[in-house]
């Protein structure tokens, strides 16, 4: 709880880039009033006649305004009003207002912005990259297959893979053991345990080095180019139905094939029909075989797919992702991720994911549910609307305030109730995001 309350603090506290903007004429803001003040008092004082003509002629719809008073009066009342009217309270309320109640109404959502410029980002966004695991499926891999070569047992398969997985932390792995030990399956001790990120693990069992992954592995280790007939049957047929089809060999001789699967999210599929209907282009990227990728892909409704693609080279693929359609966000929420949440121009962690990838993120979708993403890129475009439409009142209101109040159109009191209107209209507009459909 304590974490979520520093992110929305950190988030309301931030600032966008258009905020920068508005900063940047505030600071300048303020000298300029001083010395429109002064110009006004001068010009009154140089041309009372003109600036006296121009009070008479709107003294029909401005009764605050008396045409009678003296030069010197008029001078002041009209540097004065200057003075009041132009407080820049609207302007430097116009953006943190909006991107509070925007970042109140993403916790309330389950959305939690980290860095607020992530707001005006996300609303360009046109392509939106996908994690596989635990990102459009649930992360929780089941044991769906288990074929022993001839003279072996399934759960003999099971136990000797289990065992070497035993020293994984990877989810696919995770599923192997927890299969074994639903068996009631004792696991062999492990010795000299190794991951090869993309490709599978290795490790001693009872002197005999044992391989669980994919055919890269074999290759790498044992420099096998091909499985044997039935094995590469057996390979493909799993790959087709969306499984992560794994290898088992003992010492270079394959002893089996164990095929894993990761079912869909349930809003996976109308999450992401929504974002194309959007015009958002989706990517799938991941270090799975195409074959199990393209299958996932297919039934979600992503037509482009990026597969065997290494952790290492996430990064790059979000680069070359970048270079050809512009800003890009990532969605992902595995320790594999966090690099490409770093150099994508939104990241977007999956809460239920490991805390390094939710660190790396600009925005955290705390529930997991992708129909979240749709609900983030929608608040995204309604609080930079607001945040535009506070920041041209605020605007609007003083360049035409100021010269009314230079021509003595203006009583100071008035130029007063003027200007903390601005500022209420401002604050109040902000809130009103809160009738915004989000969903």
């Amino acid at each position: 709880l304590s974490q979520v309350i520093k992110m929305v603090e950190e988030s309301q506290g931030s600032k966008v880039p258009i905020q920068e903007f508005a900063d940047k004429v505030t600071a300048y803001f303020v000298p300029s009033v001083l010395i429109i003040a002064v110009l006004t008092f001068i010009i009154w004082l140089i041309f009372p006649d003109q600036m006296k003509a121009i009070t008479a002629l709107a003294s029909g719809f401005t009764p605050w305004v008396n045409p009678n008073l003296g030069v010197l009066t008029s001078a002041i009342f009209a540097t004065v009003a200057v003075l009041v009217i132009a407080c820049p309270c609207a302007l430097g309320l116009a953006t943190p207002t909006a991107l509070m109640v925007g970042s109140g109404m993403g916790a309330e959502r389950g959305i939690l912005i980290r860095d607020g410029s992530a707001i005006q980002t996300l609303k360009d966004v046109r392509t939106i990259v996908f994690d596989k695991t635990g990102t459009i499926t649930k992360g929780k891999p089941e044991v769906t297959d288990i074929i022993p070569s001839e003279g072996l047992d399934s759960d003999y398969i099971l136990r000797l893979c289990a065992s070497v997985e035993s020293g994984s932390e990877h989810p696919l792995g995770q599923a192997i053991v927890r299969k074994a030990l639903e068996k009631g399956l004792s696991l062999f001790p492990l010795k000299d345990f190794q991951a090869m990120p993309g490709k599978g693990v290795m490790g001693l069992l009872d002197g005999k080095i044992i391989t669980v992954g994919n055919p890269k592995l074999l290759e790498e280790i044992y420099n096998k180019t091909s499985l044997p007939q039935w094995a590469e049957k057996e390979f493909l047929r799993l790959e087709s139905e969306a499984k992560t089809v794994m290898i088992v060999a003992k010492n270079g001789n394959i002893e089996g094939i164990i095929a894993v699967a990761d079912s869909l999210k349930e809003d996976s599929i109308q999450a992401i029909r929504e974002l194309e209907d959007m015009g958002i282009r989706t990517i799938m990227l991941t270090g799975d075989n195409k074959r199990t990728a393209d299958a996932i892909a297919k039934k979600v409704g992503i037509s482009d797919v990026m597969a065997e693609v290494l952790p290492d080279g996430k990064v790059n693929a979000i680069k070359e992702i970048q270079a050809k359609f512009g800003l890009v966000a990532m969605v992902g929420d595995g320790i594999n991720d966090a690099p490409a949440l770093t150099q994508a121009d939104v990241g977007i962690a999956i809460g239920t994911g490991t805390d390094i990838a939710i660190e790396a993120s600009d925005i955290t979708i705390v529930n997991g549910n992708l129909s979240v993403v749709v609900k983030a890129i929608r608040l995204s475009k309604a609080t930079f609307r607001k945040i535009k439409q506070n920041l041209y009142w605020a605007y609007g209101y003083n360049i035409l305030a100021i010269p009314l109040a230079i021509l003595g159109l203006l009583h100071p009191i008035i130029a007063e109730i003027a200007m903390a209107s601005s500022s209420v209209s401002v604050v109040t507009n902000a809130n009103l995001l809160k009738k915004a459909k989000i969903g």
